[in-house]
């Protein structure tokens, strides 16, 4: 059995190298690959050549965890069906719909542990967004909204939107979003967001902080700016913005990778006087002070559920075979207006 495997061979190159694959052990299995995402913020970080060094690429993932430089192999939002199963695997997986954190490829080989079985009612189109909905939940559990809070999302991208939609069922005060592209902001309204700006416009920030009624100089008010703030643009000047829209003594929960690239950020003014709280986000965990209730189980459970709900295949605006991947990274890359989500058929 030979599988196709998308490799990023240099930054901005990418190419398909076919591969055979070893054969079964008694307790593994084959999966024939039916779609996997592409998280665009990631895995442009590593099409631009923008990945840390001195990190893996996510410590919990066996397949991202020796990854640091070129040639190397990425994605992480796999659905497949197991064609085969070593000897040793219970029958009950053969020809099992299942989500796996593999990178885009044709066939893989993995142990039961590496797979999820989809529930009968999730079509594999919306389970390829388990990764990223399972982010927005962790997302939600680290930023801990409350009851008639205000609340705003830097970016509304796949997660961005994701996050928007579940924020958008509890009972807030107004939830507010920023994207500087305006097919996003659409969707953003359409999921349920109140208020979308441009953070690129001037004028739509000025005005989006007189809304918030916030001073101009850096006393804390009490009831103006937003108590929560979700930075997930990618773009780290973008925590400057979320610094001058804070309120005194908000959260402001970073949920981007921003990989190598860093910025100037502002922390002797606003942040210092109104005792900004920053809280990193990362999926790889659960905060420890939620590990008493939370485990990985009841996340993924949750993700699950929101699927339903959502829907998120809604969102699907490219659907390529793996022969196309250079044409739709570049596309990424350059005109990342033009793609909501792309997703890989094999």
């Amino acid at each position: 059995m030979k599988a196709r495997q998308l490799w990023f061979t240099h930054p901005r190159q990418v190419e398909i190298r076919e591969q055979a694959l070893p054969t079964l052990s008694s307790g593994q299995l084959l999966v024939k690959s039916h779609c996997s995402g592409i998280s665009a913020g990631t895995e442009m970080l590593v099409y631009r050549g923008q990945l840390p060094t001195d990190i893996a690429l996510d410590a919990t993932l066996e397949s991202l965890q020796n990854q640091q430089t070129y040639p190397l192999q990425y994605g992480y939002a796999c659905v497949g069906r197991v064609e085969q199963i070593g000897a040793a695997v219970d029958a009950y997986w053969l020809d099992k719909l299942v989500f796996s954190f593999q990178p885009h490829v044709s066939h893989f080989i993995a142990t039961p542990d590496q797979l999820i079985v989809l529930p009968d009612d999730i079509e594999p189109e919306a389970a390829v967004f388990l990764a990223n909905m399972e982010t927005a939940v962790n997302l939600v559990l680290d930023g801990n909204p409350g009851l008639g809070e205000r609340v705003v999302v830097l970016g509304q991208g796949i997660v961005g939107l994701l996050l928007s939609s579940l924020l958008a069922k509890f009972p807030l005060d107004r939830l507010i979003a920023l994207e500087g592209i305006a097919e996003r902001r659409t969707r953003a309204l359409q999921l349920g967001v109140q208020q979308v700006f441009d953070p690129i416009s001037a004028d739509q920030v000025a005005t989006l902080k007189q809304d918030l009624r916030l001073p101009v100089d850096l006393s804390a008010t009490p009831g103006a700016g937003a108590d929560l703030i979700y930075e997930i643009s990618g773009v780290p000047e973008a925590l400057n913005l979320a610094i001058d829209l804070c309120s005194y003594s908000g959260r402001i929960v970073i949920g981007s990778w921003y990989g190598n690239k860093s910025a100037n950020i502002q922390l002797g003014g606003a942040a210092h006087r109104n005792r900004i709280k920053f809280v990193s986000s990362q999926v790889s965990t659960i905060a420890p002070e939620l590990h008493g209730r939370w485990d990985k189980t009841r996340r993924f459970q949750t993700a699950w559920e929101m699927i339903r709900q959502v829907r998120p295949q809604q969102l699907i605006s490219h659907r390529v075979a793996l022969d196309q991947a250079g044409s739709i990274y570049e596309q990424l890359d350059q005109r990342p207006e033009s793609v909501l989500q792309a997703v890989f058929i094999y």
